[in-house]
């Protein structure tokens, strides 16, 4: 199993989960988190390349699901086909394998608790 976290626009949430339904994915978690890349929140994208004494933080989401391993490379492709817009801040996706899962209700583990 694969954990992703993608962190990405607030006004991205309706297509992410639009998204993400049509993969049957079984659940999702999704915080409001506010943070900064490369750019140290510069939207302009005009700093690149300069230092930037200090950054600011500019509000996300960010996503959390688990997935089947063989599900993850395709929702991948499909989050950067239909969440980019080429523009500075559109967000990232982190991905770590997970070992185990429960559901808490019935004791189910593994792929069957996600």
């Amino acid at each position: 199993m694969k954990k992703l976290e993608i962190i990405t626009r607030p006004d991205s949430l309706e297509k992410l989960k639009i998204l993400l339904n049509s993969y049957a994915v079984g659940g999702i978690t999704v915080t409001s988190v506010m943070g900064c890349g490369i750019q140290k929140g510069d939207i302009t994208g005009e700093l690149q390349g300069l230092k930037i004494p200090g950054m600011n933080l500019i509000p996300k989401i960010q996503a959390t699901i688990v997935v089947e391993d063989n599900a993850a490379d395709e929702i991948l492709n499909v989050l950067h086909e239909q969440l980019s817009t080429g523009k500075v801040g559109d967000g990232k996706v982190f991905v770590s394998r997970v070992d185990d899962a429960m559901r808490i209700r019935t004791g189910e583990r593994g792929v069957k608790a996600i």
